[in-house]
Order: structure tokens, then C-alpha cells, then sequence
């Protein structure tokens, strides 16, 4: 068993490979969510009483979405220096 120094990964361990499909389904994905939020703030009696909180959803959806695109990005360009 050959032992590897904890500040150093294993040679075999390599990040992902992230296609651009991946990155453009990201995208559309929060596309649908801009609808979504769209359908919710143009009719309002889905979003009264007990469903108030149906808005933040696609709020959410949007939020990480965006983030996550932020992240695949900027991952694929760092990733050799990992």
C-alpha cells in the first residue's frame, strides 16, 4: 500500500469534465424559471393565501442556477491548476 501525503491527491483523481450542453442546460434551466416566476407574479391568485410562498421558488431556482453557472465557468478554467 503506497502512502500519499495529505496535502497531495492521488494521480488518478482528476476533476470532471464539463461539457458546454451541460453549462447550456444550466442556462436553460433558469430560463424555466423565469417563466415560472412570470406566470406566478402575472396571476395573483396563485400566490394568495397558503401559496404566498410558491413566488420564491423560481426566486431560488434563479439564484442557484445562476450560481451554479457562475461556478462551471469559472471551474473549467481553473481546473488544470487544481
Amino acid at each position: 500500500m503506497s502512502r500519499i501525503p495529505p496535502n497531495r491527491p492521488p494521480e488518478d483523481v482528476r476533476p470532471p469534465d464539463v461539457t458546454l450542453r451541460t453549462i447550456t442546460l444550466v442556462r436553460w434551466g433558469i430560463l424555466v424559471w423565469l417563466v415560472v416566476l412570470a406566470v406566478l407574479l402575472g396571476l395573483p391568485s396563485l400566490r394568495t393565501g397558503d401559496r404566498e410562498w410558491w413566488v420564491w421558488v423560481p426566486v431560488a431556482g434563479i439564484v442557484l442556477g445562476a450560481l451554479g453557472y457562475a461556478y462551471l465557468r469559472r471551474g473549467k478554467g481553473n481546473a488544470a491548476e487544481a
